[in-house]
């Protein structure tokens, strides 16, 4: 089984790394991971404000902050994984890494912004659900 498991360093997105290693256990062979981290583009004005070189340092930076809890509790967990790490449209980037490394599920944590805030801006699990051709497991 191909596990695609999306973090952003939240505590909710640790729920969903500790649903993954609990639903690994259940498993007659552990899962093949996938760890995803996708983070938004900065400004265009702040990027070139920044410079080329800063900005990818910068999203090096904020990528290895949001996956720390995630491969530290894997690999105690004792679970290999393979690491997806971008920058673009997180709900956008998520189906496309689902579809390109064919997985099986999709595991993600939902912040719960609410109805209203979720109509305006729309929530990124919402849209990983309506775009998803595999099962999408959402952690709260």
């Amino acid at each position: 089984m191909k596990i695609l498991l999306a973090v952003d360093g939240s505590e909710v997105s640790t729920r969903a790394v500790k649903h993954v290693i609990t639903l690994a256990g259940q498993l007659a062979s552990p899962p093949q991971v996938i760890l995803a981290n996708v983070d938004i583009p900065l400004m265009q004005r702040a990027a070139v404000a920044m410079g080329a070189k800063a900005v990818e340092a910068y999203h090096a930076e904020s990528a290895r902050g949001m996956c720390k809890d995630a491969r530290r509790l894997l690999k105690r967990a004792e679970l290999d994984f393979d690491e997806e790490i971008h920058v673009g449209d997180i709900a956008e980037t998520l189906l496309k890494i689902a579809k390109k490394r064919r997985v099986d599920l999709i595991v993600m944590g939902s912040h719960g912004q609410g109805l209203i805030r979720g109509m305006f801006l729309g929530s990124v699990s919402t849209k990983v659900i309506a775009g998803a051709s595999t099962p999408v497991t959402i952690v709260r």
